[in-house]
């Protein structure tokens, strides 16, 4: 009864309707573009692109814009060139991925150095607030969850070809520069949503924490896409809930929540897995 209730007066609040209903829509598409980016060893990307969101909120607020509009733009145009510059440089991605970084964090520093001080919005953009998605933000979260989960549909069997051999699915006539620069985008977009719920410094648990518990238990691909998104709505929704009751950032909330599972995962993901094998078998 008391549970009850409590779940009633928490669905009461229009604010955390919207923080349970944008974070499903971010918990879904960081697990599934973060599965293909650890699986292709490129996890320090997200992190690379959320110093560029960095940049491209600070610009936003310098110009008195949206800034999430300006992110979103100089994270999606930092997205493709990162695949273009470990084509035509010839650079590895963590390369790629610092140089990015560099980018973003330069361009932050001498926008904050120019207006004289440290702008109380873009503090708050470090640390995230998914209390604070608005229905406007729902809007946005809903389209890009909807487009990254149509894309990996419509692909999925190249996009796991071009994962674990992209110079053999090239010359087998799969077009690797489109998949990977639509790929790039979602990716940067996913970035700059997720900033919503977690901050800047903390974007890359969100892609990279689920995918990486997930493959401790998981025995397939579909399996750890699966078990990614699972972990990954159940952390945001109960990291939110822990914040909201503990009066706790939310974002370290998640993390802490993240962390919690993959120690989970590393401590009882041999005995699952082998159990999971076993009941195949016997099945």
């Amino acid at each position: 009864m008391m549970r009850d209730r409590m779940a009633l007066e928490i669905l009461s609040y229009g604010f955390m309707q919207n923080a349970f209903m944008g974070g499903f829509g971010i918990a879904i598409m960081c697990a599934l573009t973060g599965t293909f980016l650890v699986l292709r060893r490129l996890s320090l990307l997200s992190d690379g692109l959320g110093h560029v969101a960095f940049g491209g909120i600070a610009l936003g607020l310098l110009l008195k814009i949206d800034p999430i509009i300006s992110a979103l733009a100089l994270t999606t145009a930092a997205s493709v060139w990162v695949k273009k510059i470990m084509e035509s440089a010839r650079i590895y991605g963590d390369a790629a991925t610092a140089l990015v970084l560099s980018f973003g964090v330069g361009l932050a520093v001498v926008i904050i150095g120019y207006v004289k001080g440290f702008n109380v919005d873009l503090f708050s953009y470090l640390f995230g607030s998914i209390l604070a998605i608005s229905e406007s933000d729902l809007l946005v979260i809903a389209a890009i969850t909807i487009a990254t989960i149509a894309f990996i549909a419509i692909f999925y069997r190249r996009l796991v070809f071009m994962t674990f051999n992209e110079d053999l699915a090239k010359t087998s006539g799969v077009d690797t520069d489109f998949i990977t620069t639509v790929f790039a985008l979602l990716v940067g977009m996913t970035v700059v949503i997720a900033i919503k719920a977690v901050g800047i410094l903390l974007i890359s648990a969100l892609l990279v924490i689920p995918v990486i518990s997930a493959l401790q238990v998981a025995g397939s691909f579909r399996s750890t896409m699966a078990l990614s998104c699972a972990i990954s709505i159940f952390a945001v929704m109960a990291g939110t809930l822990l914040s909201f009751y503990a009066n706790l950032p939310a974002g370290g909330t998640i993390v802490m929540v993240l962390c919690a599972v993959f120690s989970a995962s590393v401590l009882f993901g041999r005995h699952l897995r082998g159990a999971a094998i076993f009941a195949s078998k016997t099945g």
